[in-house]
C-alpha cells in the first residue's frame, strides 16, 4: 500500500543554519533516502520551493476561480517536501516516518493514497 510523508517545519529555520548545519541537515535526508531505497520501499519524493512561491486556486464569488499569491494557510510550518512509500501497512509507514530527519524537528504526516 502506498504513503504519502509530508514534511512540515519551519522553512525560515534553514536561512538560521551555518553551512555546516545545513551540510549536516542534507546529509541527514540523503542518507534517509538511500535506506528508503535500500528497502525498495521509495516510489518517489521531492523537495519544495519555498511556500512564498506558492500560488493557490481556490473558488470565488459567482463561480469565478479566485487565483492567489501564496499558501492557503498561514501556519508556522510549511510543507517542504514529501517522501512516497510503498509498504505492507500503516505500521511499517509510521516506522519510516519515525525514521525521517523531520521527525526530529518538525512533523511527518502520513496519509494513505486512495488509489484512483
Amino acid at each position: 500500500m502506498q504513503y504519502l510523508l509530508m514534511i512540515y517545519g519551519d522553512e525560515s529555520m534553514w536561512e538560521k543554519m551555518t553551512p555546516e548545519q545545513q551540510q549536516q541537515g542534507g546529509a541527514a535526508y540523503m542518507a534517509y533516502t538511500e535506506a528508503l531505497k535500500a528497502a525498495g520501499v521509495l516510489a518517489g519524493s521531492n523537495r519544495l520551493r519555498p511556500s512564498a512561491t506558492a500560488t493557490t486556486v481556490r473558488p470565488g464569488a459567482n463561480g469565478k476561480t479566485q487565483v492567489l499569491d501564496g499558501p492557503f494557510a498561514d501556519t508556522k510550518e510549511q510543507l517542504g517536501g514529501y517522501y512516497l512509500i510503498d509498504v505492507p501497512d500503516l505500521d511499517a509507514a509510521l516506522g519510516w516516518a519515525a525514521k525521517c530527519p523531520a521527525a526530529s524537528h518538525g512533523i511527518v504526516e502520513v496519509r494513505a493514497i486512495w488509489g484512483m
